[in-house]
């Protein structure tokens, strides 16, 4: 497993100046959110601004994965919309051109990973209607992923409609288990889901876990927390993901503390190797 971190959680310096910084803590991998600011996806400058971070990224011998979690990025004024399962068709084809933009953007940068997640259910449609938004709205992406060779880890995310690994693996089904789906998992979202024991969900879904995100939390709270202050026993969760074989990142997922995001990096890097990361 590679020791990682999100650049949704480097504030006040440039995520490529933060590169060589990390490099020195003992980071190899990084999870990178296209935002306004870094790698936009819509910027006339995209190409120029790619073939730099690469550069970087293949010099410092960093593994990375596409992050596409960005909060107001298509809309200024909601965060995360539009999504897969908003109501009207042209907002859902909006997040799905994004995310079709991001499976090329990971083409160029070498990242062989896209995460993604569905979104929230903002209106009183029933739970057949919702699916079918989702699975039709993924189609294009599903297409593209598999004709560039991107895999796309499915995160379940806290108050969005694909909230658990149970209902991530009913959407792998309905879509016909499309083998370049696969999954995101995000450690604190277990916790605060109630999804136990954590560490025999991981293992039987080992062979899908394609990225990994980690980050303290309270049980059926969605805050994500400093590694070692909320209820997360990390060390069988560690162990666990070795036992089955993960060798991709850990990244280390708090936005909420990119105030001090070099003291947040060294104290997670030390407590990960604490709680068993060779």
């Amino acid at each position: 497993m590679r020791l990682g971190f999100s650049t949704n959680g480097i504030g006040d310096l440039a995520p490529l100046d933060a590169l060589p910084i990390l490099a020195d803590l003992g980071y190899e991998s990084l999870a990178i959110t296209p935002d306004r600011h870094l790698l936009d996806p819509f910027s006339s400058g995209l190409a120029a601004e790619t073939a730099r971070w690469r550069k970087v990224l293949e010099a410092a011998g960093f593994g990375r994965v596409l992050e596409t979690g960005a909060r107001h990025l298509l809309d200024p004024l909601q965060k995360h919309e539009p999504t897969l399962v908003s109501p009207h068709r042209t907002d859902r084809d909006r997040r799905t051109d994004f995310l079709v933009r991001v499976i090329d953007l990971a083409v160029e940068l070498g990242a062989p990973v896209v995460s993604l997640w569905s979104g929230m259910a903002r209106d009183a449609a029933d739970e057949e209607t919702l699916w079918q938004r989702l699975t039709n709205s993924l189609g294009p992406v599903l297409d593209r992923a598999a004709a560039r060779g991107i895999v796309l880890g499915f995160e379940p995310e806290p108050g969005m409609f694909i909230d658990t690994l149970a209902r991530q693996a009913v959407l792998h089904q309905r879509l016909g288990r499309p083998d370049h789906l696969r999954l995101t998992v995000d450690l604190g979202h277990l916790e605060c889901m109630g999804e136990r024991p954590a560490a025999t969900l991981l293992a039987a879904r080992a062979a899908e876990i394609v990225n990994v995100h980690v980050d303290d939390m309270l049980a059926c709270r969605h805050e994500h927390l400093p590694l070692g202050t909320g209820d997360i026993d990390f060390p069988p969760l560690l162990a666990a993901l070795s036992a089955v074989g993960y060798t991709g990142g850990l990244h280390v997922e708090l936005p909420r503390q990119s105030h001090r995001w070099l003291e947040t990096a060294r104290e997670s890097a030390n407590f990960l190797r604490a709680c068993g990361l060779a």
